[in-house]
């Protein structure tokens, strides 16, 4: 999740002008976070714009290995207003949040990658369904906007796996959630 320094992760429109451009290496770790991966979760309002923007990438754009990655991955929507999925290799889930979580995370597989957006994600949180999170911390204070983790109503303890600062000025923060 791309977060500014104060942990915003957008504006208060879901603006994300405030965003740096990633230098090579992170781009790389970028890139290669979705190899562990076989499953994508993705909450509706996130996946309007996700969706269309991966499928619509030009063949000779630089980033089409990428792109045809977030297209070929099985994505599940989290949802509780669409009837049918839309989108290649999409599914939904309209069923309780704890519920689907748990059903995802008893099946065989590679790791489950969350996307996001902003209020999907501080359900997840909020539900203790994150076992490890990437932040990528923009050096930015935004002052307003969308936050993850106002859902919170109790502490979640986190144990520290690697911090990684990068040309660009991003530092990737990879901590893991002490659960007992």
């Amino acid at each position: 999740m791309r977060i500014s320094v104060d942990g915003y992760v957008a504006g208060p429109n879901g603006e994300e002008d405030w965003d740096l451009k990633s230098d090579e290496k992170l781009w790389q770790l970028i890139d290669e976070l979705p190899d562990s991966s076989d499953t994508l979760l993705l909450g509706r309002k996130m996946a309007e714009n996700f969706i269309p923007h991966f499928e619509g990438f030009a063949p000779d754009s630089p980033k089409i290995t990428f792109a045809e990655k977030m297209v070929n991955i099985p994505k599940i929507i989290f949802t509780k207003t669409l009837d049918k999925p839309f989108g290649k290799n999409t599914s939904l889930a309209k069923g309780d949040l704890a519920d689907e979580m748990a059903k995802l995370k008893n099946q065989n597989g590679k790791d489950i990658l969350v996307y996001g957006g902003a209020g999907f994600v501080s359900s997840l949180i909020a539900g203790g369904h994150i076992d490890e999170f990437y932040f990528l911390v923009i050096p930015v204070m935004i002052n307003k906007g969308m936050r993850i983790f106002d859902l919170l109503d109790q502490r979640q303890k986190l144990s520290l796996i690697s911090a990684t600062p990068y040309e660009c000025g991003v530092t990737v923060l990879r901590y893991q959630l002490n659960k007992h």
